[in-house]
């Protein structure tokens, strides 16, 4: 019975002592970047900024969220403003959340985060506009926060596109059927086209759902008729990268494939891709891919991936940059900023071969 106090008593005691430690940490972590932060925003003859902005990305590792910062980045220094990737700083160990709070203790001009619908997330908005310093949510946003403004691209547009190429490859698929010998068209016919979007388990925004809905409406409303379609929506676990091989190497490992499958980022897009070739089902699986890195880009060109859409991020890091000046300067802004997206196939796909990213395959 005292060797059991005892225990409890060192657990405890163990507890607290790492409950200081992380406070501990946090607080020189916010001392010392506030302090990077003066750099910045001190005035000199040298080199002056009017504003430091902090960007915290969703993804660090997508080659997307890079292309966007690249274009915050330049679109700051052009309007006199300094942005930062913060996760950059803190790559082990600190959410998305973490980084808000290091953020706002730190007093920047503006906060640029790829959010999502969480009521921490509302809440950390909701504190960053009760100092003063405005938020744009980035990609993923938090409707019922006092964000500024969001910069994303249109969801349900997007779908309708998605839906209108998954249409195209089914009648394709379709039509080849028919140089097949009857009985085997026959089986053909009677069996619909499997589409399968991948969509994010943990996602907690809306912008997914109103996406899956543009490409099931479209499929809805625009397909031949007597052309059969399945459209199923499967989660993929997408914490890491492992996780997203993994459970995609499970969807390749079942008998039944797809006909289609529809990835929703530039993650999923990838290891679809090398799932596809690794299974040797290059011709068997269309893909209907994500964002145009290099990888990407180079999968279409041979026709591994049917088509890909391109987002303008370069246009997206600019407009985050543009409503925290004009909020700063204003005390307002737009709600919205939708960017351009275009869509990537083998039509087109020559003038994009030297002009993706240089991600290594």
């Amino acid at each position: 019975m005292e060797k059991s106090r005892n225990k409890k008593k060192n657990y405890r005691g163990y507890l607290i002592m790492t409950g200081l430690l992380i406070a501990t940490t946090t607080m020189a972590v916010i001392f010392f970047f506030g302090f990077y932060i003066r750099r910045f925003t001190q005035k000199s003859d040298t080199n002056q900024y009017d504003n430091y902005y902090i960007m915290i990305a969703g993804d660090t590792n997508s080659s997307l969220w890079r292309s966007v910062y690249e274009g915050a980045y330049e679109a700051g220094l052009s309007k006199n403003s300094y942005v930062d990737l913060l996760n950059d700083f803190f790559e082990n160990g600190y959410s998305r959340e973490d980084l808000m709070r290091i953020a706002i203790a730190s007093e920047v001009d503006g906060i640029i985060v790829g959010a999502d619908e969480s009521d921490e997330m509302t809440e950390l908005i909701n504190e960053a506009a009760g100092q003063g310093i405005p938020v744009v949510t980035l990609y993923g946003d938090n409707t019922r926060s006092e964000r500024c403004t969001f910069v994303g691209i249109g969801s349900y547009d997007l779908g309708r596109e998605y839906g209108r190429e998954v249409l195209e490859i089914a009648q394709m698929k379709h039509f080849s059927t028919q140089a097949q010998d009857d009985e085997t068209q026959v089986e053909a016919e009677k069996r619909p086209v499997r589409v399968m979007v991948l969509v994010n388990a943990y996602a907690q925004d809306s912008g997914q759902n109103i996406l899956c809905s543009g490409i099931q409406e479209t499929i809805e409303n625009e397909k031949q008729e007597g052309m059969e379609i399945e459209l199923s929506l499967v989660s993929i676990d997408g914490t890491n990268t492992f996780s997203v091989e993994e459970s995609i190497r499970d969807i390749f490992m079942e008998e039944d494939l797809p006909d289609i499958i529809v990835c929703l980022n530039e993650l999923n897009t990838v290891c679809v891709y090398q799932a596809v070739v690794d299974y040797n089902k290059v011709g068997q699986v269309n893909i209907l891919g994500y964002y145009d890195s290099d990888t990407i880009i180079k999968a279409i060109d041979r026709n591994v991936i049917d088509a890909t859409i391109s987002i303008d991020t370069a246009q997206m890091g600019k407009y985050c940059v543009d409503a925290l000046t004009e909020y700063n300067t204003y005390g307002n802004t737009s709600q919205y900023f939708i960017a351009d997206i275009e869509l990537i196939n083998k039509e087109n796909v020559s003038l994009y071969l030297d002009g993706g990213d240089t991600e290594d395959e």
